[in-house]
């Protein structure tokens, strides 16, 4: 048994490392719901959006961005993990996923786009295609400007014949507790894809608000010109855009819940090692008290001798 001043000291040392683990915890936490409150900030913009969209859906195929004839192209995945790390298999399963694909496709011609920075640096290390690199300018402090370059890039680069379609790679905000890597197909559009997008802004209000905005819209008097699908070609970039921004704040909440349970695991481990420590310090002190008492007792018996 290691000696009772040594457990001691090791017991004030994994205290203190729970109550680093706390504070992080505590701090991812807060991040996550700040990153909740910017998703839900948005709801009223998206909700107008849906009833302009509802208004012109029968249009919405004319659009360039649904359709895209180029055949053969190549793909550009943007890839979106985090920069830091303790946050359990955060970026792993986002690289497992990626991987996955690649070899599933082994057929396509994958660039990237990278919103982190090791991916950025195993494209350099392997050869491949790295398009644009956003991983230092994201933070937890995730704004429209920011969303919007990414988009706007990623826009131009599926209009031009060189790319047939856009994937994106990151953590899908399930709840606290379950985050799960994706790879979307971010364009072309289809109609699914964005009536899912709006389901996960509105959540289980959306069918609702579908058939509640459907019956507005009939009774609105819309003129839209020149036409809708001119007016698409404006709006739907807007769109892509707030569907991106979207993307990176719940690939946020997905990594400060990722690093928030991290934490807790670390602290609740931490406090449960402490424990059995001062059970076995107490022991050893117990002991270490047992023998002075001994050794005294017999150095009296031999003096009274």
């Amino acid at each position: 048994m290691a000696n009772w001043k040594e457990i001691k000291r090791r017991i004030k040392s994994i205290k203190n490392t729970g109550k680093i683990t706390k504070a992080m915890e505590l701090i991812s936490t807060v991040k996550m719901k700040k990153a909740q409150d910017l998703a839900l900030e948005k709801k009223a913009y998206m909700r107008s959006m849906l009833e302009v969209f509802l208004s012109m859906s029968d249009s919405l195929g004319e659009s360039k961005f649904f359709s895209k004839h180029t055949t053969g192209g190549k793909t550009l995945a943007v890839i979106i993990t985090s920069n830091k790390g303790l946050c359990w298999g955060y970026n792993i399963n986002v690289m497992k996923k990626v991987s996955q694909y690649m070899k599933e496709h082994s057929d396509e011609k994958i660039d990237f786009v990278a919103v982190w920075k090791r991916w950025a640096q195993f494209v350099w290390r392997t050869w491949n295609t790295l398009v644009a690199d956003f991983s230092g300018e994201f933070t937890d402090n995730i704004d429209l400007y920011f969303a919007k370059s990414i988009s706007r890039l990623i826009q131009e680069k599926f209009l031009t014949p060189e790319y047939s379609k856009i994937k994106i790679f990151y953590n899908h905000y399930v709840n606290t507790i379950k985050q799960v890597p994706v790879a979307r197909e971010f364009l072309p559009l289809t109609k699914v894809g964005i009536e899912m997008y709006f389901k996960q802004v509105f959540g289980e209000d959306f069918y609702e608000d579908k058939e509640y905005l459907k019956q507005d819209t009939k009774k609105s008097d819309y003129t839209v010109e020149p036409s809708k699908a001119e007016v698409l070609n404006e709006l739907l970039p807007m769109l892509i855009d707030s569907m991106l921004y979207d993307t990176l704040i719940e690939a946020k909440a997905s990594e400060h819940s990722s690093r928030m349970i991290a934490m807790k695991n670390a602290k609740d481990n931490a406090n449960k090692y402490a424990s059995k420590l001062t059970l076995a310090y107490n022991k050893a002190r117990q002991a270490a008290i047992t023998k002075e008492v001994s050794e005294i007792v017999s150095w009296v018996e031999s003096m009274k001798d």
